[in-house]
């Protein structure tokens, strides 16, 4: 057969792949080698086999030739269709020897020199060494060794920065802590035209710096579009309002507390794209903090109905049950979604705090424990676990694991406010106060309501340390965040009591007993506090939690 008639049905095999007639592809790609015997054309027949499904036949090709060892693009789809096949200890041995470093520096275990990782082939083609070790990192983690399939993940980005799917499997699986995300970032060489990509990843990764670190984030890649060539701003435009974009920023609006924005944007994301499962996550989350349980409903049924093989159905499902406090159902559906996917963290999550609503503190416990154990870049179990200890009233031990959770995310507001809270039930005032305040740092401006009862908490602690002033100061704050608190009406009560201003003391009381009649320490206090205006005095013994 002549070349160009060999070339012809190359085009076609081509062509039957770009269509997804993949019998037709194995058909002719066969022929195709038959004819000719070039490792190309095998490597073709290998790759129409490949994505028709055929992993055994396709690996049985690839091993059978002589170049399998020689070439890495025979090497990594044998090993592809191991990993398809399940049969990870070959794929890492089909993959070659090679071992890395913590920094993510992979070395060829025959010369102990680092490996050069550049670009060898056609413009924007990614890394084959980048692939190779993504594939080792999957390998890794499939055989549960997660601290492995860590260090090649961060190997596959920093070998091409355009590996997108090692970036997503350290921030989905929080592998990193927030100061080692920031770091990987920071070591990536992005080409000239790269700018946009490096300011979108600097978006993806952990939100918990101060609101201005990260608003300057967003406005760094929508400045991007104002750098770019006048024939890429219309590309820069759409790229403003893209979905993964819009989905980080309402993840940011989720941890700044902002539910209801969170809510309103993920809402007009799932019209634009229903089944953007990053923004459905969101979504889930803010309808659960704002008891959306009729939403909840919704997207639960809707996902089940069309992922049902998805952890996130299942999570969906057992978020609705926690809505409506039917603890028992939601524990089996966070269990059933572990059991589809043990890598899932809200699951694992979920399903400890099911336990923990319920008061079943060693099931609760077992639970965060098996998430901070996956997911060692994720300070959320460890928090959890410290509230668990503080409620039983081992403040010791919940604070160490408040410290731990400190040094994983240093700037989570969340971690101080409960440092503050288990000092304060030491009564270590000074040192509450102090945990209080940086948790007020952390926050972004202005407070919302959510944080209403870190400022109350910082009242009492300045009460007790007797600074009154700065005491009621705080306790009218909290008033400007909410109205509602019987605790904050009933500290600045007593306070203006022990200032001996009782005129102020007993008007406070009569809110507090307005909002709450039954309450037994402002009745009592509202009693003293009368005969107090009569007598000039105070009773020291009578104390205020």
């Amino acid at each position: 057969m002549r070349e160009e008639e060999i070339e012809k049905l190359r085009g076609v095999v081509r062509d039957c792949v770009s269509k997804h007639l993949y019998s037709s592809a194995i058909f002719f790609a066969d022929k195709v080698a038959a004819f000719t015997n070039d490792p190309a054309d095998i490597y073709m027949q290998a790759q129409a086999l490949f994505l028709g499904r055929h992993y055994r036949r396709a690996y049985h090709l690839l091993n059978a030739s002589q170049i399998v060892l020689r070439d890495l693009r025979f090497r990594y789809l044998a090993a592809k269709c191991l990993e398809e096949l399940k049969e990870w200890d070959q794929c890492l041995l089909m993959l070659g020897d090679a071992k890395v470093d913590e920094h993510g520096n992979v070395y060829d275990t025959k010369d102990c020199n680092a490996m050069y990782l550049d670009k060898y082939g056609e413009d924007r083609e990614i890394n084959i060494s980048s692939a190779i070790c993504f594939l080792r990192g999957k390998a890794y983690e499939a055989l549960e060794n997660r601290s492995q399939a860590r260090l090649w993940f961060k190997a596959a980005i920093k070998a091409d920065p355009l590996c997108y799917e090692a970036l997503e499997c350290l921030i989905e699986n929080h592998m990193l802590s927030c100061e080692e995300e920031t770091s990987l970032l920071s070591s990536l060489h992005f080409g000239a035209e790269d700018g946009w990509l490096s300011s979108f990843y600097s978006c993806l990764i952990k939100k918990y710096d101060k609101e201005y670190v990260v608003e300057a984030k967003f406005r760094e890649l929508e400045k991007e579009s104002c750098n770019s060539n006048p024939s890429d701003l219309s590309f820069m435009r759409n790229l403003k309002s893209n979905t993964d974009l819009l989905a980080c920023k309402a993840e940011y609006y989720h941890q700044c507390g902002e539910y209801q924005k969170c809510f309103e944007l993920t809402s007009i994301l799932l019209e634009k794209d229903p089944f953007h499962l990053k923004s459905t996550l969101v979504h889930l989350a803010a309808a659960m903090e704002l008891g959306q349980s009729n939403e909840l409903y919704l997207m639960a049924c809707n996902l089940v109905k069309d992922y049902p093989q998805k952890a996130l159905s299942w999570f969906a499902v057992g978020c609705y049950y926690y809505c409506i406090k039917k603890y028992d159902q939601s524990r089996r559906y966070f269990s059933k979604a572990t059991s589809l996917d043990g890598t899932f963290p809200p699951a694992w999550i979920g399903y400890g705090n099911a336990f923990a609503a319920q008061e079943e503190g060693d099931q609760a416990m077992s639970a965060y424990r098996t998430a901070a154990r996956l997911f060692p870049g994720c300070h959320l179990p460890t928090l959890y676990i410290g509230m668990e200890y503080m409620r039983t009233r081992s403040f010791k031990l919940a604070e160490q694991f408040f410290i731990q959770a400190k040094s994983i995310c240093p700037s989570d507001p969340l971690v101080y406010n409960e440092l503050g809270v288990v000092a304060y039930h030491m009564k270590e005032y000074s040192k509450a106060v102090r945990w209080f305040e940086k948790t007020l740092a952390h926050i972004p401006s202005p407070l919302s309501e959510m944080w209403e009862p870190t400022v109350v908490n910082i009242a009492h602690a300045c009460r007790k340390l007797k600074l009154y002033e700065e005491a009621i100061a705080y306790y009218e704050k909290a008033l400007a965040l909410s109205t509602k608190s019987v605790s904050t009406y009933a500290g600045l009560a007593y306070t203006y009591h022990l200032q001996d201003n009782f005129s102020a003391a007993i008007t406070h009381y009569h809110k507090a007993l307005w909002q709450k009649p039954d309450d037994q320490f402002c009745t009592e206090m509202l009693s003293a506090a009368l005969v107090d205006e009569c007598r000039g005095g105070v009773d020291p013994k009578v104390e205020f939690r």
